[in-house]
């Protein structure tokens, strides 16, 4: 979560603990508003020489004929036999920094793809004019953030498809002048800040030079914004006035194995546009990029909270599970089992697979073991007249107990994060994004950070966790239907050069260190990529030092799964947060989001926005080796 998007939302939250910690998010906001091998040719150079031997052979009696190479002639030279390709993690780290710059390894080259102000629908560009609604409404959005890389039918992705953008909050600084009050905004100027969140699809393609760039005027190209309208499927839609107006708060992302989007809403209100209902706002958005099935859908049957990403694990009978998190202060970890297996060859009949099925919440236990409890009406407490104990980790004295009434699976649904915590659901540290092993054998979360946390657990195990910590837990036999899990903590973020500030600061991360880890994923390869979001300014824990000085800027990292070893591979510019990773099939190009800088870049001379970037290696080889 953007620290703008949480000074901009807080006046509107209903179910913030206002905890204003020294170091916490609130605080700081406060205080500062402003496989190793996949090909190997090694016998391509024999097969080619095999074949010049054959083609020397000849005679007219029917009967090879030998002839010998003359004795003083030097070799011929050999055709280059092309290189295996190697996904081994051997780039050279890069050293923290806080340049305002991106940085990336010796070998490397960067590209700014799209830009917040970019057009994306046919119109003009930003230039340095404020634009009027129906200019921004075609502009790519702000604070860009989760995305996914689509391949089209029949056609190279390494060379072509879609990009679908998260844009999580408004550049405000292309936007319009001052600052923005929902409670006094005239009418086009929350036509101007709703048109930029939501979502950009834009068709992208690699040049001759192997440089990536939008195509514009393609018919894929398309905006989704805060002003678009947005059908409701599921147990709610009867309660969820639709179509809703907007959509807001696009942070991280997911896809379906059937190839569509989904977006998802981290607030549970419109703090844009406080005049729409609440209960329009906070949930998972199914998109279909290449615009084939159903229009955008709001999949209330995924539950309501402040989502951050889905991440999916599936068997070989298609059955699939979704996994989501709470980025709240603290949140839960939720998955959802659709009631059938998705089609592989009709991906029609997938259009509605969102719709029924069943949500689970966490509950993580101190002995290393978890289950997964249904937030189904009338299971695990989920009645009329509720106790729901609360936020239980924010202080030692715990909340007064409150009454909710459970009567109807939509109830459920609307205020599942109440719901959650009346099922027994394990409320951890700013659960964030979600990414499943290709094996299916381990399940990563990012648990951001939690400075007002009082009360401690096994799997939350620090007081005022300002730097946050990864857990990882396994399905019990890599099921996405199974209903227990086994877990542990990956690693504790921090330094040891913070000790002076006590033991919870200092982590155990074997390598480059780092605080506030968010964006996760796991590629084809099995390897895994951290992205951080530390608050910008923010409190390291140590009297005169800022976050910054003990960390560097923003970054992300390659941590070996079995070593733990970790590797800073990129540090982003000033003010920013890394954000947003996705590549090609080949692994030779990712895509990287940079959120909310705030120095001079990416264009010197020009206001500082938001911007998707292309990361790539000069000899063609895969990112990472």
């Amino acid at each position: 979560m953007s620290y703008l998007t949480d000074d901009a939302r807080a006046p509107y939250r209903s179910e913030t603990i206002n905890d204003h910690a020294p170091g916490s998010l609130e605080a700081i906001v406060a205080a500062n508003p402003t496989r190793r091998t996949l090909l190997r040719n090694g016998l391509f150079g024999l097969s080619m020489l095999s074949t010049t031997a054959l083609a020397a052979c000849g005679g007219t009696s029917g009967d090879p004929v030998v002839t010998l190479p003359p004795t003083a002639g030097p070799s011929p030279t050999p055709t280059p036999t092309p290189p295996p390709v190697s996904y081994a993690v051997t780039f050279a780290a890069v050293a923290a920094n806080q340049n305002d710059a991106v940085t990336v390894p010796a070998g490397y080259t960067v590209d700014v793809l799209l830009k917040a102000g970019d057009s994306v629908e046919s119109g003009a560009p930003y230039t340095g004019s404020f634009p009027t609604p129906a200019v921004a409404e075609k502009w790519a959005g702000g604070n860009h953030d989760g995305m996914e890389y689509f391949a089209f039918p029949g056609v190279d992705a390494n060379n072509r498809g879609l990009l679908a953008i998260n844009h999580e909050y408004p550049d405000f600084n292309i936007l319009m002048s001052g600052s923005y009050n929902a409670a006094t905004a005239t009418a086009d100027q929350k036509a101007i800040a709703l048109s930029a969140v939501g979502i950009s699809v834009v068709e992208i393609a690699k040049g001759s030079d192997g440089r990536w760039a939008v195509q514009s005027g393609s018919t894929y190209n398309r905006r989704y914004t805060g002003n678009s309208s947005y059908r409701v499927g599921g147990p709610a839609a009867g309660v969820v006035a639709g179509p809703v107006k907007g959509m807001l708060n696009n942070c991280a992302s997911g896809r379906t194995p059937w190839g569509t989007y989904l977006t998802c809403e981290e607030t549970t209100d419109n703090y844009l546009d406080p005049t729409q209902p609440a209960n329009g706002y906070g949930w998972v958005i199914e998109i279909d990029p290449r615009r084939e099935l159903a229009e955008p859908t709001k999949r209330t049957a995924m539950g309501r909270f402040d989502h951050e990403n889905v991440a999916f694990l599936e068997n070989s009978d298609r059955r699939t599970a979704f996994y989501m998190g709470d980025d709240s202060t603290p949140g839960c970890i939720y998955k959802f089992v659709p009631d059938r297996a998705y089609s592989a060859t009709n991906r029609a009949a997938n259009t509605d697979l969102l719709d029924t099925g069943t949500l689970y919440v966490a509950r993580f236990n101190g002995d290393g073991t978890g289950e997964w409890r249904a937030l189904v009406v009338g299971q695990n407490g989920l009645t009329a007249g509720a106790s729901d104990p609360g936020n239980t980790s924010q202080s030692t004295t715990p909340p007064a107990p409150t009454t909710v009434n459970f009567n109807s699976q939509a109830d459920v649904l609307i205020n599942c994060k109440s719901a959650a915590r009346v099922a027994g659901g394990t409320v951890m540290d700013r659960p964030e994004w979600i990414t499943v092993a290709p094996d299916n054998s381990a399940v990563f979360v990012t648990l951001t950070n939690n400075s007002g946390r009082r009360v401690t657990n096994p799997m939350n195990p620090r007081t005022s966790n300002l730097h946050g910590h990864i857990i990882k837990f396994s399905e019990q036999g890599n099921s996405p239907l199974a209903t227990s899990f086994r877990w542990e903590i990956f690693l504790l973020a921090g330094d040891p050069s913070l000790a002076a500030g006590g033991s919870n600061l200092t982590g155990n991360i074997n390598g480059d260190t780092f605080s506030s880890p968010d964006g996760i994923a796991i590629d084809p390869q099995g390897r895994l990529w951290v992205q951080t979001d530390h608050s910008v300014p923010g409190n390291s824990g140590v009297a005169g030092r800022t976050i910054d000085q003990a960390f560097g800027h923003n970054a992300m990292f390659h941590v070996d799964q079995v070593t733990k070893l970790s590797k800073r591979f990129l540090v982003g510019p000033l003010g920013c947060e890394i954000t947003g990773l996705t590549y090609t099939p080949d692994l030779r190009t990712f895509f990287v989001n940079i959120q909310h800088p705030t120095g001079n870049w990416p264009v010197a001379g020009q206001q500082p926005r938001s911007s998707t970037i292309v990361v790539r290696r000069t000899d063609n080889q895969p990112v990472g080796a």
